[in-house]
């Protein structure tokens, strides 16, 4: 499992080090371009929460283990997420 850490004193919130590679490679194309977004993360216990990330705050990510293989469906999934009005959720990865 990773971890992304979000904030100071940052606000760390735990997901499986699959999703945490391919959310990484979305925010940190956003804001390379400056685009601040809403991330939204559904809690295992049923809550869900919001952060608003941009450029001006700490951001970590913490890898559990080494991701190697990236799935461009996915991406482009989460791409389209984070461009959309609500923000980007984190969708279950398609498998074909």
């Amino acid at each position: 499992m990773g971890h992304l850490h979000y904030g100071t004193p940052p606000a760390s919130y735990e997901l499986p080090d699959r999703t945490l590679a391919h959310v990484e490679y979305v925010i940190l194309a956003k804001l390379r371009r400056n685009e601040s977004f809403a991330l939204t993360i559904d809690q295992p216990d049923g809550t869900r929460e919001r952060i608003w990330l941009s450029a001006a705050a700490t951001l970590r990510f913490q890898f559990g283990s080494v991701v190697t293989d990236i799935n461009r469906a996915w991406l482009e999934e989460l791409i389209d997420s984070a461009n959309s009005a609500n923000g980007m959720r984190i969708s279950p990865e398609p498998t074909a």
